[in-house]
């Protein structure tokens, strides 16, 4: 019987760990890692190297560790609950499928001064966590529930000042495939988390589903 159940868990173990490799094999060409030329002395412990163009790369495994976090905290908090908000014109598809996905609300394009600080205006709201985007494009977001006391979620790249965050979950935060895939990344482990979906199971989006698409100007 001991020697079942030992096996038993070396089992799940090993499966926890082929998942985790799958999803990097699956995640790894998006750009997710990807950094810029600049490193801020906040993001240093997210980087391993740079790469032969002077970028900076982040740690995937200490990406989905935070994304793990994050889904966990999301959860406790309920997504009813949060607001994800960015003024990043690529963040928006990703958002909109997360928010879908989740029940999450969103809050998109120019952040109105006094949306969590000021009771008296039409649009304030009192939410219970705020996921951003991007520390600096977001920087209202983040000043307001700061003020507010109310916790902060942020994707942020290796240039990036993070003080005011919670939880940072260390990204490329500027890639239409890799906004895509870290807001993929995070409904999947928030339905894990609640029993909606197995660790091999296939979510009703891909990660392409949650990218921005190119317009015809842009490819112009």
């Amino acid at each position: 019987m001991i020697l079942y159940v030992a096996w038993r868990r070396f089992k799940i173990v090993m499966s926890e760990q082929e998942e985790t490799v799958d999803i990097k094999k699956k995640v790894i060409s998006t750009g997710i890692r990807v950094g810029t030329q600049v490193k801020t002395k906040f993001m240093k412990p997210f980087i391993t190297k740079a790469s032969p163009e002077g970028l900076y790369m982040l740690d995937i495994d200490m990406t989905l560790a935070k994304i793990n976090t994050s889904a966990k905290f999301i959860n406790r908090l309920g997504a009813e609950n949060i607001i994800v908000c960015s003024s990043r014109r690529y963040a928006e598809i990703p958002i909109e499928k997360f928010c879908e996905m989740t029940g999450a609300k969103k809050l998109l394009g120019r952040f109105m001064p006094g949306t969590l600080t000021n009771p008296s205006l039409p649009y304030y709201i009192e939410p219970k966590l705020v996921v951003i985007s991007d520390p600096e494009v977001d920087e209202q977001a983040l000043i307001e529930a700061t003020n507010a006391g109310i916790p902060v979620i942020g994707i942020a790249n290796t240039d990036n000042i993070t003080s005011k965050l919670d939880i940072i979950i260390p990204a490329n935060n500027r890639g239409r495939k890799a906004l895509a895939t870290i807001y993929w990344l995070l409904v999947r482990q928030i339905l894990i988390e609640k029993g909606e979906l197995k660790e091999n199971e296939s979510m009703k989006y891909e990660i392409d589903d949650f990218e921005a698409k190119i317009t015809e100007e842009e490819i112009e």
